[in-house]
């Protein structure tokens, strides 16, 4: 069984970082301490001119949770037109109703909007009212895989619902384990779930090239090192991708 070594990623050195790890798929996103927020359209062309694998983008205009207004909804359908425009292989998406189900009415216009691309529905699953249910609903959308971590903080505290999630969807689309995943608890999470898919970041931090840091003037939080700038590992996801191969 193949397994497919997705990657998230919200800058353009770690695209390259994911690629020479072995990622199989690339998940766009900007603000990934954020949860993973929509791309640039700049980052979005620059992916799709130099990714040697798929790009996913994520659409998701604002933090938070997955309750989206009408203009949110406007803005996200443009952003999947960007990212169709750019050439982009794929989106993202999760979107629920205020009773936590998924609002099948804004992921239709999603949906018809993607049409051509590849289509992911995300982690809003797993602040879902009742996953089995939000199974079947996301099974009428055609989506081909759904990213979750088994309603828990990490996949693998979900390990048990991520199985049973896998049995409910029954080879009609893919379940993929996302949110703590490493070398160390994937070839677990393969055996037990049965998925063949992997979702993470294998994100580290590397040095700013500054020769001047002036950290008195902060960017953001307080407690964010302006000159630690994240990054994908490529090791991390070579190590990975030894156990899944």
């Amino acid at each position: 069984m193949t397994i497919q070594l997705e990657v998230c990623i919200d800058n353009i050195e770690s695209l390259h970082n994911a690629i020479q790890g072995g990622a199989t798929r690339i998940e766009l996103c900007s603000s990934l301490a954020l949860g993973g927020l929509t791309p640039s359209v700049g980052f979005m062309k620059a992916a799709a001119q130099l990714s040697s694998v798929p790009v996913y983008a994520m659409i998701r205009p604002r933090q938070g949770d997955f309750l989206y207004s009408q203009q949110d909804l406007e803005i996200m359908l443009d952003d999947i037109a960007s990212a169709k425009q750019a050439g982009l292989d794929g989106v993202v998406f999760g979107v629920l109703t205020a009773q936590g189900d998924v609002d099948i009415a804004i992921a239709q216009q999603l949906m018809t909007a993607a049409q051509g691309m590849g289509t992911t529905f995300h982690r809003a699953i797993d602040q879902c009212q009742d996953y089995k249910a939000a199974i079947e609903a996301i099974a009428t959308l055609g989506c081909e895989r759904i990213l979750t971590s088994g309603l828990a903080a990490t996949a693998p505290q979900g390990m048990d619902v991520i199985a049973e999630m896998v049995r409910l969807a029954n080879g009609r689309f893919s379940i993929m384990a996302g949110a703590g995943m490493n070398a160390d608890n994937a070839a677990k999470m393969i055996q037990v779930t049965g998925i063949n898919e992997i979702h993470l970041s294998g994100k580290t931090t590397r040095a700013s090239h500054m020769q001047l840091m002036a950290d008195a003037a902060k960017m953001g939080a307080d407690n964010v090192d302006d000159f630690a700038i994240p990054v994908t590992s490529s090791q991390a996801i070579k190590a990975v991708k030894s156990i899944v191969s």
